[in-house]
């Protein structure tokens, strides 16, 4: 038992104290350029782009989705909470995320 303790006792010291870490240290790097300097275009996203939001999950996307083939795309990004499960706190969070890049660039080759 003491063993098994010491060894956990070594680990968390070499991980700087906490387990993982690791991978937290890895993964975080990664993940803030992409929310910081890329936009999603929600007329233009595949699911799993849609899934790299924060509070996105396969439902949601899939409804993001659905709502874009039902009415031919976003507006306006303030759509997205006409989105059943996207509520005003969420769409909070995601304003600074997404964009509709696609449809303002449609709207200006209209006659």
């Amino acid at each position: 038992m003491r063993r098994v303790l010491w060894g956990m006792a070594v680990v968390l010291a070499l991980c700087g104290g906490q387990p993982g870490a690791a991978e937290v240290q890895e993964a975080a790097p990664s993940e803030a350029p992409r929310m910081q300097s890329e936009l999603i275009d929600l007329n233009t996203a595949t699911a799993m782009e849609l899934e790299t939001l924060p509070r996105v999950g396969p439902r949601t996307a899939e409804r993001i989705l659905e709502y874009r083939r039902e009415h031919g795309g976003f507006e306006r990004i303030e759509d997205l909470m006409d989105v059943r499960g996207i509520g005003e706190r969420t769409f909070l969070m995601l304003k600074p995320l997404v964009t509709v890049v696609a449809a303002e660039s449609d709207a200006g080759q209209r006659p």
